[in-house]
Formats: C-alpha cells, sequence, structure tokens
C-alpha cells in the first residue's frame, strides 16, 4: 500500500509541474513574434504536454490503485471533493492540449496576461487537493 502512495505521489508531483510549467511556455509563446521562436516554443511545448501526459496517466493509474486497496476512501467527503478537483484537472490538460494545438497552427488569439492567470489554476487546485488529502476537513 505505502509504495503504491508513494509512486502516486511521485506521479502527481511530476502532473504538477508540468501543469505548472507548459502554460508558462504558453505566457512566453504568445509574445513570440519570430519563426524561429515560434518553432522551438512549439517543439518545447508538445514534449512537454507528452510528459505531461505520462504523469497525469500515471497519476491516474496510482491513484485508483490505491482506491481499490481502500475502498472506504470513497465514502469520505474529502476524498469525493478530492476526486471533483481531479476531474477539473483533467479538464484543465485537455484544454491545455487545445491551447497548445492553437499555438502550434498559428491560431492563438490569447494574451500572454490571459496565460499569466491561466497559470493560477494548477496552483489554487494544488493547494486544495493538499489540504483535503493531508487535513481531511470533512
Amino acid at each position: 500500500m505505502l509504495w503504491v502512495k508513494a509512486f502516486h505521489i511521485i506521479f502527481v508531483v511530476s502532473w504538477f509541474a508540468a501543469l505548472l510549467y507548459l502554460p508558462r511556455l504558453f505566457v512566453y509563446h504568445a509574445d513570440t513574434l519570430d519563426q524561429a521562436g515560434h518553432d522551438r516554443f512549439v517543439i518545447m511545448e508538445r514534449k512537454l504536454f507528452i510528459l505531461m501526459t505520462i504523469a497525469g496517466i500515471g497519476a491516474t493509474v496510482f491513484g485508483l490503485w490505491t482506491l481499490m486497496l481502500v475502498p472506504t476512501y470513497l465514502h469520505s467527503r474529502w476524498m469525493q471533493l478530492k476526486l471533483a478537483l481531479f476531474l477539473l484537472l483533467v479538464a484543465y490538460h485537455v484544454y491545455c492540449f487545445v491551447l497548445k494545438g492553437r499555438f502550434a497552427r498559428r491560431e492563438n488569439t490569447y494574451s500572454h496576461r490571459f496565460y499569466r492567470l491561466f497559470n493560477e489554476a494548477p496552483a489554487l487546485l494544488l493547494i486544495a487537493i493538499v489540504i483535503l488529502v493531508v487535513v481531511k476537513p470533512f
């Protein structure tokens, strides 16, 4: 059980690192005008998104494995809320994919300011999830 939790945490940390960094790349990409810079960001975003997806899948697999080992967690209000926030992270992840594609096709319509705000969402979700898991306020 502890190994499963440990790998869940490792993948969660990796996923969040990418969820926080990819939108930061979008901030800089939104201000890039030259072709070489654009091409560089497209490559960086694509590679980071692949790693982000692997980390997200790993976090999901080990999280589900934990729930299979301790199904009573599902009866806890903190876990139900954590799973709802997890679904928001998955939606955020998918939207990052959409935005990455728009950048690659040179169809981005948002400014660097939008991406600066967009970049705050996973940090807020991280804070909420950690508090739910550690404090278990319900």
